[in-house]
């Protein structure tokens, strides 16, 4: 068996192990850590789909 995702699963399984680790770092409250766990995984997500766009801008 092997685990071989797609470059985007990848990105979203990095951003998603990321933001809990940012959420249980950064704040101190239960509810503080969820907010922020979320928003830094929505602006991981439109980072890395802002630079696919970039990206094929350049190439093109």
């Amino acid at each position: 068996m092997t685990f071989a995702p797609s470059h985007f699963a990848a990105v979203l399984l990095f951003a998603a192990l990321a933001s809990v680790v940012f959420g249980i770092t950064q704040r101190s409250t239960t509810q503080a850590m969820v907010k922020y766990g979320l928003y830094c995984f929505a602006m991981f997500v439109v980072a890395v789909v802002g630079a696919g766009w970039l990206m094929w801008l350049i190439r093109r």
